[in-house]
């Protein structure tokens, strides 16, 4: 499950799925230097982004990579 606590990178190492995800809520996060550092919740902020819908479509995605339900890490 993804949590606002993650960073960016942790996300990204995780899930390198995401990353259109994370283009369509606006963040370029791949190509920041700030990625492994910022937590996704200090990343939404700074951008203006809706926390609460970018986690929800992140653990949306990762279940469908995954469906029997169980997230590998």
């Amino acid at each position: 499950m993804i949590t606002k606590w993650m960073t960016v990178e942790e996300i990204l190492l995780c899930y390198p799925k995401m990353v259109p995800v994370f283009a369509q809520h606006g963040l370029a996060c791949p190509g920041c230097s700030l990625a492994a550092f910022d937590s996704l919740e200090q990343a939404a902020k700074a951008h203006g982004v809706d926390l609460t819908a970018l986690i929800r479509e992140l653990n949306d995605t990762a279940a469908e990579a995954c469906p029997t339900g169980t997230l590998a890490r």
